[in-house]
């Protein structure tokens, strides 16, 4: 079941859209979606996570959909462990304790922000073609990145008067963009597996959120991309929530050695770095995705029809590098 988008007015003034659904009788799942996105429903997400028994929640970092930007510094942005801080208070008025998160693209720092400032609440985090944290995994951060993700960090890096302008030319290109021409829009960003994933069901749901992420203008990609080039304000190290990494090789948005990064630098992470999946095809392994976060978050095994159960021991691998 999906809920219409609600609004949760935070602590500090501003409004939160939001969106729940799943089996409303499951366990919490905090998702956080990527740069740029907002809160919407994306059906093959939704689908299994009733599948899996879980209660999905989602929300609209500020500045995209309905949300209330924050306010905007001289310099830079707050970090993005702030995130966290709006999915804890989601959860309360939600009246959810424990949950698991996970956070695709520019939502995995946030998923991994959420383990690392809640971990008595967090039992266990999965990143999706997520991101590294440039500051600490290096200079070659944008190795194999489409030429627009390279042309955009490297002006977020340098600040945001460099970055807006850029992030105004694509955001007028991205609010009105349909799932028939995502793939143009995407240019060096999707190479031939993306493309072909990019058709019907997913294609519609991405196209929606580039979309509903616009409402506002391009402020809230401007803020959440600065965020992602800054220190993160907490450190991978200090994890100790059990914590998955997906990533594939075919990613042009988030290159495949920020999975193997994090792989390394998450404790005791399992990772799962796929020689045939990008960056939007991975999503098709959505529901291997959500039973290894029920395994490691220790919860009963999910039944499915006819009395077969999946859980610990039944996890399937389908990783050609592991």
């Amino acid at each position: 079941m999906t809920s219409g988008p609600r609004s949760l007015t935070l602590p500090d003034g501003r409004e939160l859209e939001f969106l729940t659904g799943g089996d409303e009788a499951g366990f919490p799942l905090a998702y956080h979606s990527g740069t740029p996105s907002a809160a919407v429903v994306d059906p093959l997400v939704w689908a299994a996570a009733e599948r899996a028994g879980l209660h999905l929640v989602t929300f609209s970092r500020p500045g995209y959909g309905s949300s209330t930007a924050r306010p905007a510094p001289e310099g830079w942005p707050v970090p993005l462990v702030a995130d966290a801080a709006d999915t804890a208070a989601l959860l309360d008025h939600l009246g959810m304790g424990e949950f698991v998160t996970l956070g695709w693209s520019g939502g995995g720092p946030r998923a991994l922000a959420c383990a690392a400032t809640m971990p008595e609440r967090c039992r266990a985090a999965a990143t999706l073609a997520g991101v590294a944290p440039p500051d600490e995994s290096g200079p070659d951060w944008a190795d194999g990145m489409g030429e627009e993700n390279v042309r955009d960090f490297a002006a977020a890096r340098e600040g945001r008067e460099s970055y807006a302008p850029i992030a105004a030319e694509q955001a007028a290109g991205l609010a009105t963009v349909t799932a028939a021409d995502i793939v143009a829009s995407m240019g060096d960003l999707v190479d031939e597996v993306d493309a072909a994933a990019l058709s019907d069901e997913i294609g519609e749901a991405v196209a929606a959120s580039f979309n509903h992420a616009f409402a506002q203008g391009p402020g809230g990609m401007v803020e959440d991309t600065l965020q992602i080039v800054r220190p993160w304000g907490f450190h991978l190290a200090d994890l100790t929530v059990p914590v998955s990494v997906w990533q594939g090789a075919h990613d042009r948005m988030v290159p495949f050695e920020h999975g193997r990064w994090l792989a390394a630098h998450v404790p005791g992470a399992r990772a799962h770095l796929f020689d045939d999946e990008g960056h939007i095809s991975l999503v098709v392994r959505i529901d291997e995705i959500l039973d290894e976060l029920r395994e490691q978050a220790g919860l009963q095994a999910r039944p499915l029809a006819g009395g077969v159960s999946t859980g610990p021991g039944l996890h399937q691998e389908g990783s050609s590098a592991h």
